[in-house]
């Protein structure tokens, strides 16, 4: 057969022409047999694939075939090979593939990635970029051109004669192969009008009405772009205590928290998603048991992780059995003592009972913080949450707090042969990349 009269093309279901791969057709066939457990190895797909790609040429003689006429020769082949069981299994195959297709246009988004019918449900409700009626105008591949393009753009910046079409498609091969996705707002916003990139957040709160109302409207502005705030509500003066201005008393920092959490069950983030946050109050703050058993009653705080920020003072009067001082923070001096061990056992059994508060090592964080001059380190955004140990590698899961509670109180020998365990797996870990 001359060269002339072989199929070189294949149009795809979109109608997109491409280059014919025989070498897909071997793929198949190879998959249909061990799907059924049916012997002959390799050699016995390549010939099944010589006899159904011979087939191809044959029949259409230079002309394009689509997918569906190639697919309906491969079931003939495998029929009369006598591989009836691979047969049936390539036909359920193609009908399962068949109602994937039906199932993806139902939500109106061509995919052309081959994704799962919930990565397209996902992907048409937060990520593909609508038009003013709310259809879907772009597809899976365009949306990750979108974001490849304006990630790549920013070389430019750094370098005049960057080739941005080379980092534009290094990004892009590195997404659409599913090595790496960047976060959702960069998925959302990257080539939009509103061109926010970010996820994390941290927003300072002032101990002043407008300061705390400030931080509120910068974070429903972010939450509407789809980034996640984190805050510290440990400069706000306590609850009872004096506000000058007005001759009043203040309500604390936790009521304060309410108002943020209302304001966020109101606005979805970009339209796509609920907010999120994160509050840490410190562990020395008056209000401090008032925030640890803050969520202790069904939707309160319901917008908000929230953590407990613990200083190397605090830790040590609990290993020592101590009291320690909370400061107020509008006058920096002790205004009551609490025993530390009782604190960080209803640390313990609050997370045990509704999964919140964690902790921040603030002193810890601050030892390591490659920023000094641009100040303290005082929260984190939601994403700056962790397991107290990464686990997952050696088989015992993510440990945190609340799985070291028995019957309402820390096991403190658990917790000690936990961070032993965990010194090795990390000691492990750092000698296998050396």
């Amino acid at each position: 057969m001359g060269a002339r009269s072989k199929v070189s093309k294949i149009m795809k279901r979109d109608g997109q022409v491409v280059e014919f791969m025989p070498e897909k057709i071997a793929a198949a066939v190879d998959k249909a047999l061990k799907a059924v457990g049916e012997a002959g190895g390799e050699a016995v797909s390549v010939d099944l694939a010589r006899q159904a790609e011979e087939r191809v040429h044959a029949r259409f003689r230079g002309r394009t075939p689509t997918v569906e006429d190639v697919q309906d020769i491969v079931e003939k082949v495998l029929i009369e090979s006598k591989h009836a069981k691979a047969a049936k299994a390539y036909i359920l195959y193609r009908q399962k593939r068949a109602e994937l297709r039906e199932a993806k246009r139902f939500f109106g988004v061509a995919d052309d990635l081959k994704l799962g019918v919930n990565a397209v449900k996902v992907l048409e409700r937060r990520y593909l970029l609508k038009d003013e009626s709310g259809r879907v105008v772009e597809t899976p591949k365009e949306m990750f051109r979108r974001v490849a393009n304006v990630v790549a753009s920013v070389e430019r910046k750094y370098d005049e004669k960057a080739d941005i079409s080379v980092w534009e498609n290094r990004f892009y091969r590195l997404m659409t192969d599913f090595l790496f996705l960047p976060n959702s707002p960069t998925l959302m916003n990257a080539g939009t009008s509103l061109g926010q990139l970010s996820a994390c957040f941290v927003i300072p709160v002032e101990d002043s009405i407008a300061g705390i109302f400030d931080a509120l409207q910068d974070m429903a502005l972010i939450h509407q772009s789809g980034g996640g705030t984190g805050f510290s509500f440990s400069r706000l003066r306590p609850r009872g205590d004096v506000v000058r201005s007005t001759h009043g008393v203040a309500s604390g920092p936790v009521s304060f928290m309410r108002v943020f959490d209302s304001a966020t069950e109101v606005i979805k983030q970009g339209g796509r998603r609920r907010g999120a946050n994160m509050g840490v109050l410190r562990v020395d703050h008056p209000d401090i048991i008032e925030f640890i058993s803050a969520k202790h009653v069904d939707g309160v705080l319901s917008n908000f992780n929230i953590s407990v920020g613990v200083t190397d003072v605090f830790m040590r009067a609990v290993q020592e059995d101590a009291m320690y001082s909370l400061i107020n923070p509008r006058t920096g001096q002790a205004v009551k003592e609490l025993r530390a061990k009782e604190v960080f056992d209803l640390i313990a059994t609050a997370a045990w009972r509704t999964g919140d508060p964690g902790i921040v090592f603030l002193d810890k964080i601050n030892a390591a913080n490659p920023t000094p001059l641009l100040g303290v380190i005082e929260s984190t955004n939601p994403c700056g949450e962790m397991p107290l140990l990464p686990f997952e590698s050696c088989n015992l899961g993510s440990l945190n707090l609340s799985s070291m509670v028995r019957n309402g109180k820390i096991d403190f020998e658990l917790l000690k042969s936990t961070v032993r365990l965990g010194v090795r797996f990390l000691d492990n870990v750092i000698d296998a990349t050396r």
